[in-house]
């Protein structure tokens, strides 16, 4: 404490020991030491060409653009950020942005590559031991402090003790600044429709125990409440939110089944309210350590069935991402999302899925564009596996261009959709053959997806997609020749696509199709299809039927029958019927299973099944 007392300064004091010509880092986030940054351009008159060096930050503490001429000649800046920067917000400080991977950033510094002269932080007060908490902003603070040659740690007790990498000791740093004062709080991004139905699909693709990332974006706050009754998660992420706190005061979060740091959630900064720093404070399940090793893609790959999920601003028709801050951000959060996307995919077991509003805030623009150009390419088209709007939730991994462009065509804006069909294929990305059909016009209802447990394998059950015409083509190739017959009428040998067209081109109204499938979503195994097809005079639908050999006898055709009713009622049909053979004795007992009267006749050749939704069976 002595050493401490010996090294206390005013704000004023000490800035007068920066001097001009020199490098200033600046900790960022809600970190940030706003009382010498203050006293830093109160006193700007002092100095001269001082670079200030700090993560792209949206607070007002130094304004990059609104005094940018006035401080010419004192700050120049140099903003580490690895978004495209092409919005209009960024447009006007480009030339300041540093793009670098964000795990790399402390090797930069210590190695002096990038000499750091003075460092200006924010610590909590020392304990009896001398050491301090960088709190909320451990990531790149901590390189920062060992790297420079004068360190000016601003001493807050507000600043909450977290545990983890997260300390310096009294003798690594050269003053102290005393300043209590309420750390930023930040409010959480008004919930969208669109991004409550995102946050839905994100959920389903989420299992129990998975650890997860979730990064900073409008759809943070969403996607975390949607996972309320998921089961021991894990969490290995860049940003600890009051989404998180939450979620592990509800017992969702356990951390129990985490290769590494069993029990511990583990980030490197915070950005939320003053209830979660409280809750931050001296947490024994919770540490803090620096972005070299909570960003570093061989760590984020060894957590057990790494989850990570991500916003962009907008993706091209091949998959290529571009994402950036938006002006609503507190801190901009995609300079850590390629580390993250890169982590889960090398993880064998890992997701990454990238979350998108399918069009502007105003509807005037698609997010989903036909190319972007190469200075808005943030994440080659390489690394995207699962994309998801408001409108459903695509696998692109191992897909073609071709299967990609229809793929997101399907998950667009519907009034984008027949545009972003024609430049496709002007730019060659969808064959000439391929036609503009009504499947995407179609809302995806996502209420019909459902996953149920047969024997430990894991079968979806969802509305059929665009791309899901090779998965449904495989299928029927392996039937029987005794199942192909009673599913066509007659026996068959090929399984054209243009054959099979009405069972993937659907508008979800007046035909559906609803199929089974075992396997990672988008690589799937399609076990099973049941469509069916408006019958305008009846007002009905007429329903058909196939599963694999090896999943026959299990209730699969039921699930799937029962998901077609519900669906024909919700579009205000007034019954069901099947056309079969007499000796189809499965079929028969399948629609007995509904719980509507059903009747029998003939007619011609075939034995006609039908029941009306309002006329319940009597027992």
């Amino acid at each position: 404490m002595q050493e401490y007392r010996q090294k206390l300064r005013t704000a004023e004091e000490a800035i007068a020991m920066i001097h001009s010509g020199q490098r200033v880092f600046i900790s960022s986030t809600c970190g940030s030491p706003r009382h010498l940054v203050d006293a830093l351009i109160k006193n700007r008159d002092r100095f001269s060409d001082l670079e200030i060096l700090r993560l792209l930050s949206m607070e007002a503490t130094i304004d990059l653009t609104k005094h940018r001429q006035e401080l010419e000649h004192i700050f120049s800046f140099r903003s580490i950020y690895q978004g495209s920067g092409r919005t209009e917000q960024l447009q006007g400080i480009r030339r300041f942005l540093t793009p670098m991977g964000f795990s790399s950033i402390p090797r930069l510094f210590r190695s002096r590559k990038l000499p750091i002269n003075c460092a200006l932080i924010q610590v909590s007060p020392p304990d009896e031991y001398g050491w301090m908490s960088l709190g909320v902003s451990v990531d790149i603070t901590r390189a920062a402090a060992q790297a420079a040659d004068l360190v000016i740690a601003q001493v807050n007790p507000q600043m909450p003790r977290i545990n983890g990498n997260s300390f310096l000791h009294v003798r690594d740093i050269n003053i102290f600044v005393e300043w209590d004062a309420p750390l930023p709080a930040v409010q959480e991004h008004p919930e969208t429709e669109a991004a409550r139905k995102i946050a839905e699909l994100v959920a389903c693709l989420i299992e129990d125990g998975a650890t997860i990332h979730v990064g900073l974006s409008e759809y943070t706050g969403p996607i975390l409440r949607a996972l309320k009754d998921k089961r021991d998660l894990g969490v290995h992420t860049q940003f600890m939110t009051d989404g998180f706190m939450h979620l592990m005061t509800e017992g969702v979060i356990t951390n129990r089944y985490k290769s590494s740091h069993e029990g511990k959630l583990v980030a490197e900064s915070a950005i939320g309210g003053e209830e979660l720093y409280r809750f931050l404070h001296n947490h024994p399940a919770i540490e803090f350590h620096p972005a070299d090793y909570v960003n570093n893609p061989i760590i984020i790959a060894q957590q057990e069935r790494m989850t990570s999920v991500n916003a962009a601003t907008a993706i091209d028709l091949t998959g290529q991402i571009a994402a950036d801050a938006l002006p609503e951000n507190y801190f901009s959060g995609v300079s850590g999302m390629a580390d993250f996307v890169i982590g889960a995919l090398a993880n064998p077991e890992g997701k990454s899925m990238i979350v998108l509003s399918a069009a502007t805030s105003d509807g005037k623009k698609s997010n989903i564009v036909p190319e972007l150009d190469c200075g808005a390419v943030f994440i080659s088209k390489s690394y995207i596996q699962y994309v998801i709007t408001e409108y459903g939730m695509v696998n692109l991994f191992g897909k073609s261009l071709q299967e990609r462009a229809m793929a997101l065509i399907s998950i667009a804006h519907p009034a984008f959709r027949e545009d972003l069909f024609r430049q496709a294929g002007e730019l060659g990305l969808i064959s000439p053959e391929r036609t503009l059909n009504e499947s995407l016009f179609g809302v995806y209802p996502v209420w019909l997806e459902e996953i149920r447990d047969y024997g430990g394998v894991r079968v979806t059950f969802r509305p059929v997609k665009p791309t899901d015409i090779r998965p449904i083509q495989e299928h029927f190739y392996t039937m029987d020749d005794k199942d192909v017959a009673t599913r066509f009428f007659q026996l068959r040998s090929t399984f054209y696509q243009e054959q099979l067209a009405d069972m993937y081109q659907v508008d979800y109204i007046k035909n559906m199709t609803i199929v089974a499938a075992t396997g990672e979503g988008g690589l799937e195994r399609v076990i099973a299809v049941g469509e069916y097809n408006l019958e305008p005079a009846q007002n009905r639908v007429e329903v058909a039927f196939s599963v694999s050999k090896d999943w026959q006898g299990k209730g699969i055709a039921h699930v799937i029958l029962t998901k077609l009713a519900q669906a024909a009622m919700g579009n205000g049909f007034s019954g069901m019927a099947a056309y079969t053979s007499h000796r189809n004795a499965a079929m028969i007992r399948l629609f007995k299973k509904l719980p509507y009267a059903v009747k029998t006749a003939l007619d011609d050749d075939f034995f006609v099944l039908s029941c009306e939704f309002g006329v319940k069976q009597v027992i």
